[in-house]
């Protein structure tokens, strides 16, 4: 599934091809893109409209008209975008729907599992309906370790399943939650509450550095994501649990290992990120383990 690094990555690759630009005719082949409403009436609705500038929040891609209205394009797990010379794209069976620019070229949309959403909002519907569905931007400098925290207080769920939540951290997904997690030496089965400060500190900066990562590489390439352009991220040479179950691990040489965390398959160091945090191991031997004046005083 396309996450953050791979909706920013065809955000900043489609930006200078569309800001300024006019649809000039609109193509919806599925209508499931767009339901409940008519592909028709919807492709309408967007002939003419002039893009005033390409945004990201979350894992959504947001174009935003002269108009005021916006157009939210969800990619869910196949999705892709690309951008082509006037006649130029290629015969596809997993095309969805084309957009004409005022230039002549392109925008194709193709989706092979067709889970993939577009959806027209007018200028008061965005912030509420963005929201409701959204926490905050992981590589905003209002993330910080203490807004994290707030979210993942009182939660008992496993942490990655916290963090898969979009209302916890807007972005992310299975990929770059076990990255973030690995990064931040902390077993993704571990309770999100009980995570100390130190922890949260660690992963707050885990989640940037791993998509960011992710970001300069354009994304990971597994299966259906490509660029605008055609070319595939580079992302998944750089894995350092995902996928790599039996390999040893980056940091310690441990083989990772895999389990199920919030319903995906988790990859994991069973090393480095251990369940019963290092500090609490610790605690507890030094509980069970007599003082020496109670040794004497029982002699």
């Amino acid at each position: 599934m396309p996450e953050l690094p791979e909706v920013e990555t065809i955000r900043l690759a489609l930006e200078p091809h569309l800001v300024g630009r006019r649809f000039e005719d609109v193509e919806i082949r599925d209508p499931r893109l767009v339901r409940p409403f008519e592909p028709t009436a919807v492709a309408a609705e967007l002939e003419g409209e002039r893009v005033a500038a390409l945004d990201r929040r979350g894992k959504y891609l947001i174009v935003r008209f002269e108009s005021g209205r916006v157009l939210l394009i969800h990619l869910r797990m196949t999705g892709s975008l690309r951008h082509a010379a006037a006649g130029s794209l290629a015969d596809d069976p997993h095309r969805r729907a084309v957009v004409k620019l005022d230039d002549g070229s392109d925008v194709a949309y193709r989706d092979v599992r067709r889970f993939g959403t577009w959806h027209l909002l007018e200028p008061e519907e965005v912030d509420e309906y963005l929201a409701q569905r959204l926490g905050r931007e992981p590589l905003d400098r209002t993330f910080t370790a203490r807004r994290l925290a707030e979210r993942l207080d009182r939660r008992r769920a496993p942490v990655k399943a916290a963090l898969l939540d979009q209302r916890t951290v807007a972005g992310l997904g299975n990929i770059y939650v076990d990255e973030a997690l690995w990064r931040a030496e902390v077993h993704p089965l571990r309770p999100a509450a009980s995570l100390d400060a130190d922890e949260i500190a660690r992963l707050t900066k885990g989640i940037r550095d791993a998509l960011r990562t992710a970001i300069a590489r354009q994304g990971s390439s597994l299966r259906d994501y490509s660029t605008p352009d055609g070319r595939r991220g580079r992302m998944q040479e750089r894995f350092r649990v995902y996928g790599r179950e039996g390999e040893p691990c980056a940091r310690c040489g441990t083989p990772i290992d895999k389990i199920r965390a919030g319903g995906r398959g988790t990859w994991y160091c069973p090393n480095c990120q251990r369940l019963q945090p290092r500090s609490a191991q610790a605690a507890r031997r030094s509980a069970k383990r007599p003082s020496r004046s109670s040794r004497h005083s029982s002699a």
